[in-house]
């Protein structure tokens, strides 16, 4: 489906004193015309109660379509979630909640599903069929948001660089809102948006497998094996992260990450101007490091063409900057150098002048649960990277501690990535492993397999509680004791924000 026609471009918006304010009223892309129409008082389908999609609920109920919700959990289990549905909204609960859809599907508009659900399932497929549209929270929000948007994505990352980049672009546009897969869901505050300000969207791969409309300014950080398990194969999650860049119109901005070779290139597809980034190193348009410092690099003669013959349009700042020097960063670790290049990079393309992006740089401390050092106890540092739900974001904080005996806890839920590199890596760059989780036996037979020459001390244990007191027994003072799980949460826990709660609770109940 073809997006609607822009009125203007995210170049006019960095240059307007004023935008008008998002759309009001529910909304709904006719597929034949690409005409905008309403779905008050017609039939949406919400499949799946949780966080983004009780948002929807509210969204719709305040509009006037007549809302219908699904859920696997049985009523008494939704909580709050079934609160928020209109009085007399029917509500399928239970196992057999996608049965109970598969029967309703005749006049349906619209159909919501959460953002983790398979996009492939018969019942979707059928409801497509017989003419209801499928939409994430976060598709909708971009298709619908009459203000400029900026979307981050990648494989790791995103949180640290969507933070960087929403901070500079409130601090430049007040008013301006973050969401996404981050903080709340942008549907529910949409009206809240001045003229003038921004929405900075952190958008992963679920979330964009339906989108159909790519925001003004789109950055692809990086691209690794991710969520396997829900996307069925690589090819699929790396399409679905094309969908942040591949409908982009003139005026748009494309910043990919030069130093990892699946974004670099997927880069040259961008049908927009692109800007790239580069923590090791200068780059011929965006932004790099040369000297010791982050440069802005920027667009030649004002314009970037991509290489399918797209146009950037005029940048607002068309002169070599020096935005601050790497010393200067607070938060250490390469791949902190990598967060601050692709947000200044993506500020940059937004329009946010060159002191306000360093000053923000400057000034952050870093994001919850992303390498966050929760305490030193005894001459030792717990750090939370609860974040790290794949290996080679364990491998990057194990870059990050190099040179420290590190003593890891790790395991959790399987998403089907292989962990051979992270086995060899650790026989060298940890002293101790303690494992726990569904993953334990796996990664346990990855690192006694990359052992080659030297094996750390391997353990395993029941949970978290365990891990954490296992890693005090003979605990060295300049030892780091890391949370670096490499696996997902929902073995054990709700999601990664629990786990890194759970062990920033036990590693503060520690005795003095």
């Amino acid at each position: 489906m073809p997006p609607p026609t822009r009125a203007g471009s995210a170049a006019h918006a960095r240059m307007t004193a004023a935008r008008p304010g998002p759309m009001r009223g529910t909304t709904q892309t006719d597929a034949r015309s690409g005409e905008v129409s309403t779905l008050a008082g017609r039939r949406v389908a919400v499949v799946g109660l949780q966080r983004s999609n009780a948002a929807v609920v509210r969204y719709l109920r305040r509009q006037g379509a007549q809302v219908e919700a699904y859920d696997r959990k049985v009523s008494e289990e939704l909580g709050p979630y079934a609160a928020d549905l209109p009085p007399g909204a029917p509500l399928f609960a239970g196992p057999d909640y996608l049965e109970r859809l598969h029967e309703r599907l005749d006049g349906l508009a619209a159909i919501f599903v959460t953002p983790g659900m398979r996009k492939d399932l018969p019942v979707l497929a059928a409801g497509a069929a017989a003419g209801a549209e499928l939409w994430t929270e976060a598709a909708y929000v971009l298709q619908i948001a009459a203000c400029p948007v900026v979307g981050i994505t990648g494989s790791a990352g995103k949180t640290t660089t969507t933070t960087l980049v929403g901070e500079a672009v409130r601090r430049w546009r007040p008013g301006s809102l973050v969401g996404g897969n981050i903080g709340v869901p942008l549907i529910d505050r949409l009206d809240e948006v001045p003229p003038g300000a921004w929405l900075v969207m952190e958008l992963s791969s679920f979330q964009l497998e339906l989108a159909r409309r790519a925001p003004n300014v789109a950055a692809l950080l990086n691209v690794r094996e991710n969520h396997l398990d829900v996307h069925g194969s690589y090819a699929a999650y790396v399409d679905a992260k094309r969908n942040i860049y591949r409908r982009q119109v003139t005026g748009d901005w494309a910043v990919f990450g030069v130093d990892d070779p699946e974004a670099a290139a997927l880069g040259r597809e961008a049908p927009a101007g692109r800007l790239c980034f580069s923590g090791k190193g200068p780059v011929e348009v965006g932004v790099g490091v040369e000297d010791g410092l982050l440069r802005w690099y920027p667009p030649h003669a004002w314009r970037v063409h991509s290489e399918g013959g797209g146009s950037g349009g005029p940048h607002p700042y068309p002169r070599a900057a020096r935005l601050l020097p790497v010393r200067r960063m607070p938060v250490p670790g390469a791949h902190n150098l990598q967060n601050a290049a692709a947000a200044a990079a993506v500020a940059m393309a937004a329009g946010v002048p060159p002191a306000i992006v360093a000053g923000t740089i400057a000034s952050f401390r870093g994001v919850e649960h992303r390498l966050e050092v929760v305490r030193e106890w005894r001459g030792a540092r717990f750090v939370n990277d609860s974040i790290a739900t794949t290996p080679d974001r364990t491998l990057a904080a194990l870059e990050t501690f190099a040179g420290s005996p590190v003593v890891l806890l790790a395991g959790g839920y399987d998403k089907g990535i292989p962990f051979d590199e992270l086995g060899a890596r650790l026989a060298q760059a940890a002293e101790r492993v303690i494992l726990f989780g569904s993953t334990a036996d796996l990664l346990a037979r990855a690192v006694a397999a990359g052992a080659g020459g030297g094996t750390p001390r391997v353990e395993r244990v029941r949970d978290l509680a365990a891990a954490v007191a296992a890693a005090l027994d003979g605990l060295q003072p300049g030892a780091v004791v890391l949370l670096s799980p490499a696996c997902a949460s929902y073995d054990q826990f709700r999601d990664f924000e629990e786990r890194g709660r759970c062990f920033k609770a036990l590693v503060a109940s520690l005795p003095e």
